[in-house]
């Protein structure tokens, strides 16, 4: 470790609800919700029926007939998110070394849009045992290897460093951008383009998680089903998006006169060893990510001003992740306020956890908030500040962001204000 420090400097979003990053802060801020019954395939053969779908036209994003025809639909949000972080950044193509700029692209469930339509299509729409790969695009390669998305986006800002795709299930979010820090910090690049990005709304990914009832069946009232800490939630609701950052050596970044969202003063991930996807209640790994991350950071619990939790609204996780506060920051958790955005623009896998680190730096920028949707039957066993159903005024100097995913995956990231870690 070289003691390198790296600031958030651009942050490009397509969330359900809006696309671009001023529509994603105002549908938080404004405690609306963008979850609705599916309307990308007729899902009356499923368990649940409701998701969090982006209005997204690649065309009206800027994305060439060739771009279309190549990328898979994560590709291409990633992309057209890149483009608005780079925007955003006020960064010159002459600010790039490209051998000092990398990539680090999260997805957990890779190009399945794609994937689950290309099979349709050799297989007759699965009347073929053995499928007719003469009917299947030359571009499905490209959905086979999620490589293929870290690549796109390098090819988008001419880099020529480091290029990973991170794949943790649902913290590739955090886990990606992570990475991308430890570059930075380490000295292997000077400017990361890092994030995530998934779109898995298709049969196949609703079947699997209809198998084993992680998603809610609530379907009276589609923007209502993601009840977070709520007593009546009954499992999540799945999403899609992306969001992208620019980070930057913070050197870099002050030589031309960036504006700074935030610094990334802690990250850590680990993993429970346990169960493909139960918990222990105790929250104990999740806790531990908590404690190292915080540790990095070089801060103490009580310096913990927002809490932007998993919150995926199954009983097991919003126990476990309750159980972790506790654990770490003890009596302080209580005076800490929580929330989820997955209220409102739903649970989009691997993308989830960039798409939160985005609506952290923002409650940082605007000292708002954001609320948890659809808190009305607060859980007794969940019994911290959850901000609920309107967002909360209020100044935050750091901002503790966590994922939890199957497999045991648990991750931590800790963002400061800018006047806190730069004066």
């Amino acid at each position: 470790m070289t003691g390198r420090r790296v600031v958030i400097t651009g942050i490009g979003v397509l969330a359900p609800g809006g696309i671009g990053t001023a529509n994603f802060w105002s549908l938080l801020s404004e405690g609306r919700t963008a979850t609705r019954r599916i309307t990308f395939f007729d899902p009356s053969a499923f368990r649940s029926r409701v998701a969090a779908e982006i209005d997204f036209d690649p065309e009206a994003g800027g994305l060439s007939p060739q771009q279309i025809r190549r990328m898979d639909r994560a590709a291409q949000l990633a992309v057209v998110a890149t483009r608005e972080a780079v925007v955003d950044s006020g960064i010159e193509p002459g600010d790039l070394n490209p051998h000092r700029t990398g990539v680090t692209i999260g997805s957990a469930v890779g190009a399945t849009t794609r994937l689950d339509e290309e099979y349709r299509v050799v297989s007759d729409g699965g009347r073929l045992d053995l499928v007719d790969h003469t009917y299947a695009i030359p571009y499905l390669y490209n959905a086979m290897v999620p490589s293929s998305f870290a690549a796109e986006v390098a090819w988008e800002v001419g880099a020529e460093g480091p290029a990973t795709v991170v794949s943790t299930g649902c913290t590739s979010g955090i886990d990606a951008v992570g990475h991308a820090v430890e570059l930075v910090r380490e000295g292997s690049a000077d400017v990361m383009i890092a994030g995530a990005t998934d779109a898995p709304i298709s049969p196949i990914t609703m079947a699997c998680f209809d198998a084993i009832k992680a998603t809610t069946p609530r379907h009276d009232d589609p923007s209502c089903a993601s009840r977070p800490f709520d007593g009546t939630r009954n499992g999540f609701v799945l999403g899609e998006g992306s969001a992208v950052f620019v980070l930057e050596e913070l050197g870099h970044a002050q030589r031309r006169g960036a504006h700074v969202y935030a610094e990334i003063v802690g990250y850590a991930t680990r993993s429970n060893a346990y169960h493909m996807t139960g918990l222990r209640p105790d929250g104990a790994e999740m806790a531990e990510a908590i404690d190292v991350a915080l540790a990095e950071a070089r801060l103490r619990p009580e310096a913990v001003d927002y809490i932007n939790a998993h919150g995926s609204g199954t009983k097991q996780n919003d126990r476990h992740e309750t159980a972790a506060f506790k654990k770490s920051l003890g009596d302080h958790a209580y005076r800490t306020p929580v929330s989820s955005i997955k209220s409102m623009v739903g649970h989009s896998l691997g993308a989830i956890g960039s798409i939160e680190i985005a609506a952290c730096a923002l409650a940082m920028e605007h000292n708002i908030v954001p609320p948890t949707a659809n808190l009305h039957t607060p859980d007794p066993e969940c019994d911290l500040d959850y901000v609920s159903l309107t967002a909360r005024e209020q100044r935050t100097d750091t901002v503790l962001t966590v994922g939890s995913g199957f497999g045991g995956f648990q991750s931590a990231m800790v963002l400061a204000r800018p006047e806190r870690s730069i004066a």
